[in-house]
């Protein structure tokens, strides 16, 4: 008779490879239906290759030069358990070089050979004790009835692999570094960063979101309130305002609609000063809605946002120059947390850690002030990303776009739903089933990110619904698209990976071709949304024509691991890999200096944790 151990290892084999067969089987016919859809409708979504005569062209006239300078930035993290402390380090480092374009051939891409040397890089270690890691960590609590509960167990190991401050200080990293590059660098036109710009625009918003008019939430958990700076106390009217201060009159940003109307108001009030009600129904054109934003105004007055006499508006005091203070606030805390490892402000009087959520506030700061940087000095970022589990091009962009006949189709629901789970997969398997048809490189037609917020509305045609509580994030900010850039010399069926790319949205992209209006019922009132579509291969896109030859550049076929992916990002990482390596050792060491200090030999068994004591004789038993 066997034992029930066996019994049960038996079974569990078996039913894994029933279950493996099941999903080969499935991907099997999902391939086979992805197969058609090149025929059927992706032929003219697909732009193949690129022009360099146009390329050249494009760069004199958007650069002013057919030479430019190029960061791509990338973060690493660590954390590691010394005793009774926990040390966190985060970074962001860069590759750096040139690009030289040509009129007639693929543009000459120079890397910096002395990166290590004199490249760009910041960072930061910060070491705590356990017990302050959930003072500093806000995602340890959660907000009930007006207490702090705790929201998971608090054992030492729990906080220590669940805690994200190492994550957040990587995150402020890469944008500051970005931003500052941006800054002090008048030749520096081509950002790259290993990021999903427009994810982390909703990502940073919704970490910084508030819970009631009286901001509760952040007054226990924000230790930028009440912090004086230049002489002002931080706010937290400031805060709020500065969630959505993105301010581009050309884009329409933020736009005049659903929750950032209130923002576009103060906008407008900052930039013009004072403003008639009339008036400001008229520089936003808003006259079908007139109920709407009298009702907002009332409550930026009744909220110390804003200040009318004789229905003539201002913005308040309080929030003139607000944003350039913050971003200088930004910068400040920014020098002090990576060139001096200080997590600490000066508030009251006492010093106090910053949290988690202070460090997504300026994260978001140094964001919105890289962004600005860019459209002043035109700068093209471009965030890309290897492996992303995105679903809204065959979820939210291809439904609505057939609904409204802006793309020419006749694949059903049903079609859409046998095909492989995710965007990239479903490109790359296209790919793959017709390489006798399509041509690398090649660019999906660039559409605008806030689809990935917006699905069809049962109200009619036109009409759109924001994917959650029928909330869409900005339109005209990011333009989203995938890519897949080489394929191997000796088997054409060897692809690079489809590659995620979004890019920030330029005055260069508003053309009548590429604006196409939705509407939201937000409330009573019926909202345009107003979105960018490219919406084939033969609407003309210059800044995609120059991207996709730029990538397809400073992508390589000999070095296996960087296959197809992006090179200055692939050096990025490398760079920041070495660094946190030397870091690791430098913690690993001060733990064995610490370890054989004969000061503190009759103490060590009792600062090690229990955990820390297990494994180390676990290692030494299995003579590690």
């Amino acid at each position: 008779m066997g034992s029930p151990l066996a019994s049960q290892v038996s079974k569990l084999g078996k039913d894994l490879r029933k279950s493996s067969e099941s999903q080969v089987s499935d991907y099997k016919k999902r391939f086979e239906t992805a197969k058609e859809m090149y025929d059927k409708f992706l032929r003219n979504l697909i732009v193949e290759g690129f022009n360099p005569q146009r390329c050249y062209d494009f760069a004199l006239k958007f650069f002013g030069s057919p030479k430019i300078e190029f960061v791509a930035i990338d973060g690493t993290e660590y954390a590691r358990e010394i005793f009774d402390l926990v040390i966190f380090f985060g970074g962001a480092y860069a590759c750096t070089g040139e690009i030289n374009f040509l009129p007639d051939s693929f543009p000459k891409i120079i890397y910096n050979e002395k990166i290590i040397q004199e490249g760009y890089g910041i960072s930061s270690c910060v070491p705590m004790y356990i017990n302050e890691v959930p003072e500093v960590d806000q995602t340890f609590f959660q907000e009930k009835e007006d207490e702090l509960a705790l929201g998971k167990s608090l054992k030492d190991e729990e906080i220590i692999d669940n805690s994200q401050i190492s994550n957040v200080i990587m995150h402020f990293a890469e944008y500051f570094l970005a931003y500052s590059i941006a800054k002090k660098s008048d030749n520096v036109k081509l950002i790259l960063m290993d990021r999903t710009l427009s994810g982390d625009q909703a990502g940073l918003i919704g970490s910084v979101s508030k819970t009631g008019v009286k901001w509760e939430e952040w007054k226990k958990k924000c230790s930028l309130l009440g912090y004086k700076f230049k002489g002002v106390e931080i706010t937290a009217r400031m805060l709020d305002y500065a969630r959505y201060r993105i301010y581009n009159k050309n884009l329409d940003l933020p736009p005049p609609r659903g929750d950032y109307l209130k923002y576009r108001i103060l906008c407008l009030l900052e930039e013009k000063g004072k403003l008639s009600f009339d008036e400001i129904i008229e520089e936003l054109k808003l006259q079908d809605r007139k109920e709407r934003v009298r009702r907002i105004l009332e409550n930026l007055e009744l909220n110390g946002f804003a200040e009318s006499y004789n229905e003539v508006y201002e913005i308040a005091d309080e929030l003139k120059g607000s944003w350039d203070l913050l971003k200088e606030l930004g910068c400040e805390i920014g020098k002090r947390i990576f060139e001096e490892n200080n997590l600490r402000i000066e508030k009251d009087g006492k010093e106090c850690w910053l949290t988690t959520l202070d460090l997504n506030f300026l994260t978001l700061f140094c964001f919105y002030a890289l962004i600005e940087e860019c459209w002043k000095r035109n700068i093209i970022l471009i965030g890309l990303t290897k492996d992303t589990s995105a679903k809204d091009y065959k979820r939210h962009f291809i439904p609505i776009c057939q609904n409204n006949k802006i793309i020419s189709s006749d694949i059903t629901q049903e079609a859409l739903g046998l095909i492989p789970n995710t965007d990239r997969m479903f490109l790359q398997s296209v790919s793959l089933l017709n390489y006798d048809k399509v041509n690398l490189p090649w660019s999906l037609i660039e559409y605008d990110s806030s689809f990935k917020t917006m699905v069809p509305s049962e109200e009619g045609m036109d009409f759109v619904d924001g994917a959650i509580r029928n909330k869409i994030s900005p339109e005209k900010f990011f333009l989203k698209s995938y890519i897949q850039l080489i394929k191997a010399e000796t088997d054409p069926k060897l692809r690079s990976n489809v590659l995620a790319i979004d890019r920030l949205v330029y005055e260069e992209d508003l053309k009548p071709e590429t604006i196409f209006s939705f509407k939201n019922r937000y409330g009573r009132f019926v909202e345009p949304v107003q979105v960018i579509i490219y919406k084939d291969k033969n609407v003309e896109n210059k800044i995609q024509n120059m991207i996709l030859e730029i990538l397809s550049c400073m992508s390589e076929s000999n070095i296996p691991e960087l296959f197809g992916h992006n090179k200055p990002l692939f050096i990025a990482d490398k760079i920041a890999k070495w660094h946190v390596s030397l870091v690791r050792n430098i913690i690993e060491a001060m733990e064995k200096w610490i370890m054989n200090n004969p000061e503190l030999r009759d103490f060590i068994f009792y600062m090690t944790t229990f955990r820390f004591r297990r494994s180390e004789i676990e290692r030494f038993r299995r003579g590690e």
